[in-house]
């Protein structure tokens, strides 16, 4: 009589998923022992806008998810030829939102004819920063 072997996984294909699975496992672990899953910020929401108003840019502040961590936001402003604004954002203005949404700041001639680059950065309680806009008016 004959007699026919019916395997559902043949034994290579066995010993190669439980070697993936051992890799990934060593690897989740010594992730977590090294420390490299730890460290990650966790990104903010919050937002402003630009608009140019004749030779005038104005940058309002539109609030978010995070707006009761915000202490300030600085403007960078600049075009094709040169900064408009100090490169540091502190010396171009910075602002304490109060945590008002709707707050603008007027830039009084800081806008010409051609695309005017606007960059916001905000300021955290917990000391981070990130930008915000990222923008041409």
């Amino acid at each position: 009589m004959y007699m026919k072997k019916e395997d559902a996984v043949s034994p290579v294909i066995g010993v190669i998923l439980m070697v993936a699975i051992t890799v990934i496992l060593a690897a989740v672990i010594a992730a977590f022992v090294f420390g490299m899953a730890g460290g990650i910020s966790k990104t903010k929401t919050v937002a402003a806008t630009a608009r140019q108003s004749g030779n005038d840019i104005v940058v309002t502040w539109q609030g978010g998810q995070d707006n009761g961590y915000v202490v300030g936001y600085g403007v960078i402003l600049n075009d094709n030829t040169g900064a408009l604004c100090p490169v540091n954002p502190t010396s171009c203005t910075f602002v304490n939102t109060g945590n008002s949404v709707g707050n603008s700041t007027k830039f009084l001639g800081r806008g010409d004819s051609t695309n005017n680059h606007v960059i916001v950065n905000a300021s955290f309680t917990d000391g981070s920063g990130q930008v915000v806009l990222d923008t041409y008016v």
